[in-house]
């Protein structure tokens, strides 16, 4: 999604630092909302926490959440390292790629 809203801008915007800005704040605010909600999502189960909506229980460690624990734990800090690399990482490729294609055609 960052990728496209990048070449969607380059078509509009002549400076390619600007572009790769601009990108960078028009996505912040979806990528960080779908990140935090989703692990906010998961910290129950992360955190061995089972609730119980028939009996209206909430149980810590009970056996069923070991389960689950490891998945959650892997989505969790998997997406939070993807968003890292989609925040950060991506937009310092880009202005590499640009970097690197100025300084190849002088």
């Amino acid at each position: 999604v960052l990728i496209d809203t990048h070449d969607r801008l380059q078509k509009r915007v002549a400076d390619p630092r600007e572009v790769i800005l601009r990108t960078g704040l028009l996505r912040l605010r979806p990528v960080v909302l779908t990140t935090v909600t989703t692990i906010l999502g998961l910290m129950p189960m992360m955190l061995r926490v089972n609730i119980d909506l028939f009996n209206r229980e909430v149980a810590f460690g009970a056996p069923i959440t070991e389960w689950w624990l490891s998945l959650a734990t892997a989505i969790v800090f998997g997406l939070a390292f993807a968003t890292i690399l989609t925040l950060i990482i991506t937009p310092c490729a880009l202005m590499a790629r640009v970097k690197l294609r100025q300084r190849a055609w002088g």
